[in-house]
C-alpha cells in the first residue's frame, strides 16, 4: 500500500468468495502524472490509479468514466459514474482514487466495500 511510483501494475479486486479480478494498471503518483490523468484519451484498458488524491473532476474529458474512492487499505469507500464536464464531491477518508471507462468497475465486482490491491510491475 502507500508508496508507489508512476508506472504500471496490476490492480487486484477482490469480489464475492474467492473471485479476484486482475485489471491492468497505470499508477499516477506525480502532480503532472496525477493532473494528465484520462484527459484527451478516448479509452483505457485496465484503471488508472491516482494517489494521493481524494477527489476529481471530469472537465475537458471525452469519455464518462466509473470512479472509486479508495481509504489507506485500500477499501473501496464509493463508487460513482461521471459524465464529462463535472467536479466529484472530495471524499474525506479517501486517499487514492480510481478511474476506468463507465461501466467496467461493475463488471470487474468493484463496488463499495470491496477491498483491492496493488501489484507494481
Amino acid at each position: 500500500m502507500g508508496r508507489w511510483r508512476d508506472g504500471r501494475g496490476t490492480l487486484l479486486v477482490h469480489g464475492d468468495g474467492d473471485r479476484v479480478a486482475t485489471v491492468p494498471l497505470e499508477i499516477a503518483t506525480s502532480y503532472r502524472a496525477r493532473t494528465k490523468g484520462l484527459l484527451g484519451r478516448d479509452g483505457l484498458d485496465g484503471a488508472i490509479l491516482l494517489s494521493p488524491a481524494n477527489g476529481i473532476h471530469t472537465f475537458r474529458m471525452r469519455m464518462a468514466i466509473d470512479v472509486a474512492y479508495l481509504d489507506r487499505r485500500l477499501n473501496v469507500i464509493a463508487v460513482r459514474t461521471m459524465p464529462p464536464g463535472r467536479l466529484g464531491r472530495p471524499r474525506l477518508r479517501s486517499r487514492h482514487v480510481l478511474e476506468t471507462e463507465a461501466g467496467a468497475m461493475a463488471g470487474w465486482g468493484l463496488r463499495t466495500g470491496a477491498r483491492v490491491t496493488v501489484e507494481v510491475e
